[in-house]
């Protein structure tokens, strides 16, 4: 496994990542932007048509607490987009992954696994389908851990494990899924279970470097071919011959 990871370190330098890497980089602040423009819209209607609408209604004496109400809101918002960048990361690196994980897969196959049959890119659809899954349970895991925050290292390590299994599981399915149908890159995940959780915590730490966890596609999607590439060639006959 230090073997895979070194591997998919490695070759995030090469041209071929760079391309990736700068078109990934690109949609994921894309997103986060527009998160932002949202919360600066509501920011502006709460202390603007909001406030004025509060004032009219509960009178002259509402400004003062309507403007600190909004000052509050501000800081607020702003530490929320703060936080929310390294929080979400993970969420949203689950949708870039899935517009770009076959194409890092496919550098990967041919640099170190070029004897072998390549793998099939998914649908777009199908792509787009399990990066959205898998983000919106990611949404759900991390609210639910949020309130275990305030309890620092049981927070942050309940944090890391929901992480570990969310991006474990996304980054090996996609990887499975080139050379399986999709039930069956299923089965295969939950067979090597213990394998693709001990994976994820290497994905998982990734991701909690602010700023390189922007590669995060790159690196896990990488990763995961090399540790699918290990457990693929035993469990195929176990997916097929279930029964000996």
């Amino acid at each position: 496994m230090i073997d895979a990871a070194i591997k998919a370190l490695s070759q995030m330098v090469t041209p071929p990542f760079r391309s990736v890497l700068l078109k990934s980089v690109g949609l994921a602040v894309a997103l986060l932007i527009v998160l932002g423009i949202v919360l600066d819209w509501l920011l502006i209607w709460l202390t603007g048509e909001g406030g004025q609408w509060v004032e009219t209604t509960l009178g002259p004496l509402a400004h003062w607490p309507v403007v600190t109400l909004g000052w509050i809101l501000a800081f607020a918002i702003g530490f929320g987009l703060l936080v929310g960048a390294i929080f979400l990361m993970p969420a949203v690196t689950s949708v870039i992954a899935s517009f770009f994980a076959d194409e890092i897969a496919e550098h990967v196959e041919r640099e170190h696994y070029p004897a072998d049959p390549p793998g099939h890119a998914l649908p777009l659809a199908r792509a787009s389908l399990e990066g959205v899954k898998i983000a919106l349970l990611s949404l759900i895991v991390y609210v639910v851990s949020l309130p275990f925050l305030l309890f620092a290292g049981l927070g942050a390590i309940i944090f890391f494990l929901a992480t570990a299994y969310l991006l474990g599981r996304e980054y090996f399915e996609l990887a499975a899924m080139r050379f399986h149908p999709v039930e069956e890159a299923k089965r295969l995940r939950r067979i090597h279970r213990g394998t693709v959780f001990t994976a994820g915590c290497f994905i998982a730490a990734f991701v909690s470097i602010p700023i390189v966890n922007l590669a995060t596609p790159l690196f896990g999607t990488a990763f995961m071919v090399h540790i699918h590439k290990k457990v693929a060639g035993g469990t195929r006959r176990e997916l097929i011959e279930p029964n000996r």
